[in-house]
């Protein structure tokens, strides 16, 4: 009943780890019975469920959300349903972009300006995030500082805040030890209060007044006005999409990283596995959803997780991340920071290597993970890490839709081509710009079960191929473009495409 209409809502999440569920439910079943509240903005960051029923899929009701800025939109379904319709306003802004803006706001600074999106399409000169023809408003501006052109991303009054914690005490205060990652509640919750809105945070248990201890406490009562104590913590206060508690993810225990089970020997750990021979000791390191991830389960198989530092955009340094659906945790973290103290150190360069998604890629070196068709997706962290990595690493598979591989003494054989071709003349959406990679001289590879590339001069530039594959018939005819074939063009290590490796321990150093 606090939620009016045509308010501007905050949310903190990722997946379903910082998702106030109960409340959500409560404000879906209001809408339904009486169509109130109406015409909702709402901002969210990142990962906005699980693909399923849980998360902002409950808002997905017409007439119930106006306008949806969005780090990630794939997530909730029924909502991104009402996006492909056009009937709501959608934004898709950069991950932390989002984290950050609430810094800006609680500060009542106009806004963030970051170099972050330049040259993608979140560069108003292309399509300014907006997502479907009912978007038309230009949110985002380039402006130029001492002969530098930056984007603005601009600040907004936001209502509410819902957030999440494990324990409130009667204060308010919250502290989130059983949670996996901490997020941006607590700069939201700034943000809101001095926006002069309310905070609503759910949490699993009420404590006694001051029995917290105050380090503990990730956000202050004096920030808090509201608690709800959920009523079914192990299904509406899940820690990831898939789990309720991992003991491991919130730091409670050590386990054995011989138990995380290894991932079978297919397309997808082929190309993580060529994509870990571009690791380096002591690197710092940052690991995307999907195939991405996957790296880490291969480095601890390879038992060399220990030799560099992997990281997630969500705020954990060290030990393993973990795959979806529990993406954005880490078994055996070493530390967990805010989602936003993260992206400062990341945009400022801070990540050596990333290896990130490749749904589509064109001979410009663009990369295309957001908008296919009407489909939208969404950037998350994408682009603040492809942009500002020292080093950046594309997996993804040849083809789409179909693809079946086999490996066979030491050759990959394709079974079944995808439908689709993945390695296109154009992208649908630039996410990832091969032109501004090149202006700042970022190297860029592009990893595939079949096929590896580098981002050159003129663009993608052939230097691999896996064994057994036939260069015309495998390679360049499932292409839309034809590449700059390197004179030395090498074959991928066969030991790579047996079921036990093994040496990427020796290849790495």
């Amino acid at each position: 009943m606090l939620i009016e209409d045509g308010m501007t809502i905050g949310v903190s999440l990722m997946g379903l780890a910082g998702w106030a569920e109960e409340v959500a439910q409560a404000i879906e079943r209001r809408f339904l019975e009486t169509g109130h509240p109406r015409d909702l903005t709402i901002v969210s960051s990142s990962g906005a469920g699980d693909d399923k029923e849980y998360g902002l899929t409950r808002f997905g009701h017409e007439g119930l959300v106006k306008r949806w800025i969005a780090g990630i939109m794939r997530q909730a379904p029924k909502l991104g349903k009402l996006v492909q319709e056009n009937k709501i306003e959608a934004y898709n802004f950069p991950q932390g972009v989002v984290v950050q803006l609430w810094r800006e706001i609680a500060a009542k600074r106009p806004g963030l300006i970051t170099k972050v999106g330049l040259g993608t399409y979140m560069d108003p000169r292309i399509e300014g995030g907006k997502m479907n023809a009912k978007t038309t408003k230009d949110l985002i501006k380039v402006i130029e500082i001492e002969g530098e052109e930056y984007l603005l991303y601009p600040t907004f009054h936001v209502d509410v805040a819902l957030i999440r914690g494990s324990v409130a005490d009667e204060n308010g205060n919250l502290t989130m030890d059983r949670e996996g990652i901490l997020l941006e509640a607590l700069p939201l919750a700034q943000a809101v209060k001095n926006c002069g809105g309310i905070v609503i945070a759910q949490v699993e248990e009420i404590a006694l007044a001051n029995t917290l201890h105050p380090k503990s406490v990730r956000v202050p009562g004096i920030l808090v006005d509201y608690i709800v104590k959920c009523t079914n913590p192990q299904q509406h206060h899940m820690q990831t999409e898939a789990q309720y508690y991992v003991p491991s993810f919130a730091g409670e225990v050590k386990i054995p990283l011989s138990s995380i089970p290894p991932i079978p020997l297919d397309e997808r750990k082929i190309i993580a596995r060529r994509a870990a021979m571009e690791l380096a000791p002591g690197a710092i390191v940052n690991l995307g959803i999907g195939i991405p991830a996957d790296v880490a389960a291969v480095a601890a198989e390879e038992n060399v997780s220990h030799l560099m530092h992997l990281t997630t955009e969500s705020g954990t340094i060290g030990g393993v991340p973990a795959s979806p659906p529990d993406f954005g945790h880490a078994y055996n973290p070493e530390a967990v920071i805010e989602h936003h103290a993260q992206f400062d150190f990341y945009d400022g360069g801070g990540i050596d290597i990333a290896f990130l998604g490749m749904a589509q890629a064109d001979k410009e070196g663009n990369i295309n993970v957001t908008k296919f068709g009407n489909r939208v997706v969404g950037s998350g962290g994408f682009i603040n890490i492809s942009q500002n990595s020292r080093k950046v690493v594309f997996c993804g598979t040849f083809t789409a839709g179909g693809l079946k591989v086999a490996v066979e003494d030491g050759k990959l054989v394709i079974l079944q081509e995808g439908k689709y071709k993945k390695l296109v003349e154009h992208v649908d959406q630039i996410t990832y710009s091969g032109k501004y990679a090149r202006n700042i001289k970022q190297p860029a590879v592009y990893v595939t079960e079949r096929a590896v590339f580098e981002l050159g001069d003129e663009g993608l530039v052939l230097t691999e191929i896996a064994p057994g594959i036939d260069l015309e018939k495998d390679v360049l005819d499932q292409m839309a473009f034809k590449p700059k074939i390197s004179p030395d063009l090498k074959t991928m290590p066969p030991e790579m495409f047996r079921e036990k490796w093994g040496q990427l321990a020796s290849i790495i150093g």
